[in-house]
């Protein structure tokens, strides 16, 4: 019985043998594992970049795979790789192959997918891949590489608010300054603005064509070249399409900037116009008469007497009245300080808006000693914009006014002294706020998000700053001028520097219309007799068609 047994087990091993011989039980019993399970763990450990994983898979572990995926990832800048198996054939004489597709997740943008395959081969009884450089792309041969080149499309357009183009060169060196300029990047600045950007890429190296740089220059298009021994391209696989840049439209007005500029020409001084249209606070003109510096938005200087217009403002929100007799002496002192006026002028009794016309800092000082604190002369400035980044495009300096400490300091303040300073942007734009009754944060780029917000004036003070800003020209500092019939504005004579004569800016800010404007002349003296002819000729030039 025990001898029957034995013969009946033999008997069933046979015929499992010979059963095997057919179809995929043979491979069952020849080889451990199946050609999908193989693939599978092969492209799951390629996808996480584990190649010592990738390597327990390869009928060859001494071939250079490693540095062949490597490199993939480094000449294409890949950030992420998913692999994923679309299939397996059928095994014929020990071999298979498992079709993939790959998907590149590529730092410069995009994701690429390609179709490939590995090979497959029994070694040891274990499918195994039979790997070649055409296992990571069919089109590598271990002779060449793959390489991405980028494109970048035409970049957009920079314009005036017709869309007349300012960025070609031609529209003047004020515009320049403004516009900036592009040129190649360097290697910093290729780290800085990130992928898809390379040292040698096009940039905007100032101005506007820095600040919206992405903006202007768009996506560039990724071509995945095929690259030979020499580093010439042979063909190119794909495209992954970029997108062109969008063109930016400025506030400036051409028209606008050519009259300004035709006000500064033949000076022979630094001087610099800026015009704002006061109902939207957008920028209208920049004009410095020298290249260089732009002082037009980034000059920091006193703004002497203009800035009456916001002391004026700070008594009127007090209760004083316009028709308010006071006195306008050849001398004060305050807190010590002896002050007197331009050219030691004196008007005796006036009433408050005279003093103003004629400039009067014998009654400005007093009054703000009597009748304000310091935190009130700071917090009306601060309504006008003083203290306030702005964010217009480009670098624009922020006008400072520091609270006084003394009664000496708050007298010098309240017509523009002590450590006060200004940008002609920042006093154009005070003199918009009088035009519309509302402060504007100042802008080249229409509906670009801002730090400052608008801020409305106190009830019934624009009204009368206005009255009070006509009479400047119908009588007073200006009258001599040339402004046209409709003008309001503010002389200033800012003195600066060390000794007992002390050189001046001369200053002139104003509106007239939907155009409010500011002159500064560096060292130019009275601003009656120099600012104010200078925006009188900006004016007439904006009327001649």
């Amino acid at each position: 019985m025990v001898r029957g047994r034995t013969i009946a087990i033999t008997s069933v091993a046979v015929v499992l043998v010979a059963g095997a011989g057919a179809g995929g039980a043979y491979y069952l019993l020849r080889t451990r594992g199946t050609p999908q399970e193989t693939a599978r763990a092969f492209v799951q450990a390629w996808s996480r970049g584990d190649t010592a994983a990738m390597r327990s898979w390869l009928a060859d572990p001494s071939v250079p795979y490693a540095a062949a995926y490597e490199r993939l990832a480094k000449d294409l800048g890949v950030t992420a790789t998913e692999v994923r198996l679309t299939g397996v054939s059928e095994p014929r004489d020990d071999r298979a192959d498992a079709g993939y597709t790959a998907t590149l997740t590529l730092r410069d943008g995009g994701r690429w997918s390609y179709r490939g395959a590995l090979p497959l081969v029994v070694k040891d009884r274990h499918w195994r891949v039979d790997w070649s450089p055409r296992a990571v792309h069919p089109a590598l041969d271990g002779t060449n590489r793959l390489r991405l080149r980028t494109v970048w499309p035409t970049r957009a357009a920079i314009t005036d608010a017709s869309g007349r183009r300012i960025d070609q060169g031609d529209a003047g060196g004020s515009i320049q300054q403004i516009v900036g300029y592009v040129d190649k990047a360097d290697a910093k600045e290729a780290k800085r603005l990130g992928p898809p950007y390379r040292a040698g890429d096009p940039v905007g190296k100032a101005g506007l064509q820095a600040t919206f740089q992405e903006r202007l220059a768009g996506r560039p298009s990724l071509e995945i070249q095929v690259v030979g021994e020499d580093g010439k391209a042979v063909r190119t696989l794909d495209t992954i399409k970029g997108a062109p840049g969008k063109p930016l439209r400025t506030s400036l007005d051409l028209t606008v900037q050519q009259a300004a500029v035709k006000a500064v020409e033949g000076l022979g001084k630094p001087a610099s116009l800026v015009a704002i249209r006061p109902s939207t606070g957008e920028i209208l003109a920049v004009v410095n008469n020298r290249g260089g510096f732009n002082r037009a938005l980034d000059g920091a200087y006193p703004p002497g007497s203009t800035f009456k217009t916001i002391t004026a403002a700070a008594l009127l929100n007090e209760g004083i009245d316009p028709a308010e007799p006071v006195t306008c002496p050849k001398y004060v002192t305050v807190g010590g300080l002896k002050i007197r006026n331009s050219n030691h002028e004196a008007f005796g009794r006036v009433s408050f808006l005279e003093s103003f016309a004629h400039s009067c800092n014998t009654t400005f000082a007093p009054l703000a000693a009597e009748r304000l604190s310091a935190r009130k002369l700071r917090e009306a400035a601060e309504w006008f914009g003083f203290n306030q980044t702005l964010k217009i495009g480009v670098p624009a300096a922020k006008a400072s006014m520091p609270e006084a400490t003394s009664d000496a300091e708050l007298a010098a303040e309240s017509f523009g002294q002590a450590k006060i300073t200004a940008s002609p942007l920042v006093m154009a734009s005070v003199a918009a706020a009088v035009a519309d009754g509302t402060w504007r944060p100042p802008t080249l780029v229409p509906g670009r998000e801002q730090i400052a917000s608008p801020r409305r004036l106190p009830d019934g003070v624009a009204e009368r700053l206005r009255t009070m800003m006509a009479a400047v020209v119908t009588k007073g500092t200006a009258k001599e001028a040339g402004l046209p019939k409709g003008t309001a504005g503010k002389t200033g004579t800012a003195e600066y520097g060390t000794g007992p004569e002390l050189d001046s800016h001369a200053w002139f800010i104003g509106f007239r219309g939907d155009v409010a404007f500011a002159v500064v002349v560096e060292g130019g003296g009275g601003g009656g007799k120099v600012a104010a002819p200078v925006a009188a000729r900006f004016l007439r030039a904006l009327d001649t068609p």
